[in-house]
């Protein structure tokens, strides 16, 4: 069973920064990629950014390059998701997911969740 706790969710000005981390709980960790998405109210989710079981390659969706950095410690099984530049826009609630194992990363399949933690940026 695959376990994802999100944290560090919050409120934040436009402008601000703010991390959002992941724990996994899953001895097959080292062999999944992970992504944070996320859904707004009226919206679909949508995958924000993705990092391969190494880290070393990434995605990111064109709402949020240049300004989110996603990383991961393996030793500590948590991923990250570094905010900057928020915009209101950005506010949704962000979700923690982990693909099937191993990670096909031109065809990820995510078949884990978390629970998501909530960020709102005002104007």
């Amino acid at each position: 069973q695959v376990l994802l706790v999100e944290s560090g969710g919050g409120s934040v000005q436009a402008g601000g920064s703010l991390t959002v981390s992941c724990a996994a709980s899953v001895i097959t960790y080292i062999s999944r990629c992970m992504a944070w998405f996320r859904q707004a109210a009226g919206k679909e989710r949508e995958e924000v950014a993705a990092i391969s079981p190494r880290g070393s390659t990434t995605y990111y969706s064109d709402s949020v390059k240049g300004r989110f950095t996603i990383s991961r410690d393996n030793a500590k099984k948590t991923v990250y998701l570094q905010m900057n530049s928020l915009k209101p826009e950005d506010t949704a609630m962000y979700y923690c997911a982990a693909t099937t194992v191993p990670c096909t990363w031109t065809r990820r399949e995510y078949n884990t969740w978390g629970q998501g933690t909530q960020v709102t940026v005002s104007s």
